[in-house]
């Protein structure tokens, strides 16, 4: 094995305790003897739950050498409170322990910058490995191989003793529901995305009719006792009425439900997770989709909120095909023609008459799709990192992590305020934005029934119905900024490179064109004089405006590599990728150079 430089892990300490290990604070010292894999999450982003779908597989065949921590580093406000950690950790099935660290001390001691990243630790306590982004489970398995060979030849490895305790199951009829549908016969059709299944409830929101799914996660067809779905969120009626599209959302998938028999078929969707150059268009069981996260039927087809590539899909039952309506896989707030627009991981479809609104949840805004124009516009919200709860006019109104949107009889848009535990509302007419109610827990959807809204509250595990009153109620306004610290670099020019390893065995792919890409932006524009755009380079010089001061360095990467070995005759390729949001402060003297790490092992 190679030897790699000797760099001691820093001790793991957060503000918030631990989770998982049964009341237990755990440190490195506990963990000696063990290969240690940390991964810097935050509830919020798609990527980091992508990454802990990843880790499933090697956590299981490695539970008796390897110990996966969890160090959670909010991005929002709410990220930050002790609950909605222990909700996240208890929604996501995260089956290791997880460290609560509200005010990124281990964030900063470990020098991480993006959501996700990991970092291995070998046995005796040494950093070994540090990758940022998703896809990089493979190389972390050899790696973890390679470890295990090593310190059980030197007597340093420990095997069993995990430090693991799961939480006790809460009993309910749902668990971390994700978004309803009202059905034509009455009653609602409930994602429950906790439970893995869809659930029948009769008009008074509370009794059980039936259950469609056998509780266990999968990507199983069938009848209602036999079909499996994963963490399901989004559901839409189809218009003639008798059928359901469900979002079934970990799978990757969009699942068709018969409401007469409940029988489940998947139509479109391959159960694999779509990457950077995979086909965007196609029979719509041969594409691979991303985390669908909310499906609406909106002019004459079935538009999907794709949270995973940050675009809005569209699936045609008549034609059984899959493509993206709008969206370009980069990760911002850019409104213009469809083709042309960003979005940041939207999560929530309504569709009217003439628009198709949008909760884009991690820009903590409300936009919409013209139909006449087929163009995106925001209603709410300004970026990536500003969020709050704020009422009144919309260009100054703000929102946190909006899951939900709702078309309202009057033309105006309910928005599910998940982070905010609010419901808010958006009126066109007059741009202003109110709050119609507060101390929701985490709501994440809603439906219009008889004069009322009934709102999916996730973490209180319900259904609550509320009156639409005639005014809204006006809230306290408070305004938020990501507490992640700004980076100190010289104005003027900077060097930017991202730096990439393959894995072991692997070498960068250029079978098809080039194997790496760098897209570069800023917040606000002028921030960024030149350097900007596209291009596939790693590396690339930047000048920034002295006279700007500060905003975020916009950066998104993406590298392919294959098996080095000729004798395979069909090598195994992956694909990197990575978006960071650099807060950056412009200060004389500081450092001139921004190194990222997307993928690497210190040899």
């Amino acid at each position: 094995m190679a030897t790699r430089a000797r760099v001691r892990a820093p001790e793991l300490v957060g503000a918030g305790g631990w989770l998982n290990t049964g009341g237990r604070d755990l440190t490195l010292g506990d963990l000696r003897g063990k290969i240690v894999l940390l991964d810097f999450w935050t509830f919020c982003c798609i990527n980091c739950l992508h990454v802990l779908d990843e880790l499933r597989e090697l956590e299981e065949k490695h539970r008796d050498t390897l110990v996966i921590v969890g160090v959670h580093s909010p991005k929002f406000v709410h990220e930050a409170e002790h609950q909605a950690v222990v909700d996240a950790v208890a929604r996501y099935d995260v089956a290791h322990p997880v460290l609560d660290d509200p005010e990124l001390a281990t964030w900063k001691q470990y020098a991480v910058r993006a959501w996700p990243t990991l970092v291995v630790v070998d046995p005796e306590g040494y950093v070994v490995a540090q990758h940022a982004g998703e896809g990089h489970a493979h190389a972390i398995a050899a790696l973890v191989a390679e470890l295990e060979a090593e310190h059980a030849g030197k007597g340093t490895l420990r095997r069993g003793d995990s430090p693991y305790v799961p939480p006790a199951a809460e009993p309910g009829a749902l668990r971390f529901p994700g978004k309803a549908v009202r059905l034509p016969h009455g009653g609602y059709l409930v994602a429950d995305s906790g439970h893995h299944s869809l659930v029948e409830l009769a008009e008074d929101g509370e009794t059980v009719l039936r259950r469609i799914g056998d509780g266990e996660r999968g990507l199983v067809d069938g009848a209602p006792g036999q079909a499996r779905f994963s963490e399901p969120q989004g559901l839409t009626l189809l218009p003639e009425g008798g059928d359901v599209i469900v979002a079934d959302t970990v799978n990757h998938a969009l699942r068709r439900v018969e409401l007469a028999s409940g029988q489940v078929s998947t139509v479109a969707g391959t159960g694999r997770q779509w990457w950077q150059n995979f086909p965007t268009a196609g029979p719509a069981r041969e594409v691979d989709l991303s985390s669908p996260w909310d499906v609406a039927w909106f002019d004459g087809q079935v538009w999907i909120a794709m949270a995973g590539t940050h675009q809005l899909w569209t699936y045609d039952p008549a034609t059984e095909t899959v493509a993206v309506a709008a969206g370009t896989t980069n990760e911002g707030l850019v409104d213009g023609p469809v083709a042309e627009a960003w979005f940041a991981q939207p999560s929530g479809l309504a569709a009217t008459e003439d628009r198709l609104w949008v909760a884009d949840s991690e820009t903590s805004a409300i936009r919409y799709v013209s139909r006449e124009t087929r163009t995106v516009t925001t209603a709410v919200g300004t970026g990536l990192f500003d969020f709050g709860h704020r009422d009144g006019d919309a260009a100054q109104a703000l929102l946190q992590h909006p899951l939900g949107v709702t078309a309202l009889p009057d033309g105006s848009i309910a928005i599910a305020d998940t982070y905010n535990h609010a419901l808010r509302r958006y009126d066109p007419a007059s741009g202003q934005v109110s709050t119609l109610a507060t101390d929701l827990r985490e709501p994440s959807g809603a439906v219009v029934t008889d004069g009322d809204i009934v709102v999916v509250e996730s973490a209180r595990h319900r259904l609550t119905r509320l009156r639409l009153p005639e005014e809204a109620v006006q809230v306290e306004a408070a305004a938020h900024r990501t507490r992640r610290p700004a980076t100190e670099v010289a104005p003027g020019a900077l060097q930017l490179d991202v730096i990439f390893t393959p894995p072991a065995g692997q070498k960068l792919d250029e079978s098809y064109g080039p194997a790496t890409r760098l897209l570069v932006s800023a917040t606000p524009p002028e921030l960024l004089l030149d350097g900007g755009g596209a291009d596939t380079a790693l590396s690339r010089g930047l000048r920034l405006d002295p006279a700007v001061g500060a905003g975020v360095l916009h950066i998104s990467a993406m590298a392919a590599s294959c098996d080095d070995d000729p004798a395979i005759e069909y090598p195994t390729c992956h694909v990197h990728q990575q978006d960071w949001g650099v807060p950056v402060r412009l200060v004389d003297g500081a450092t001139d150079r921004l190194p990222l790490v997307l993928a690497g092992m210190d040899e």
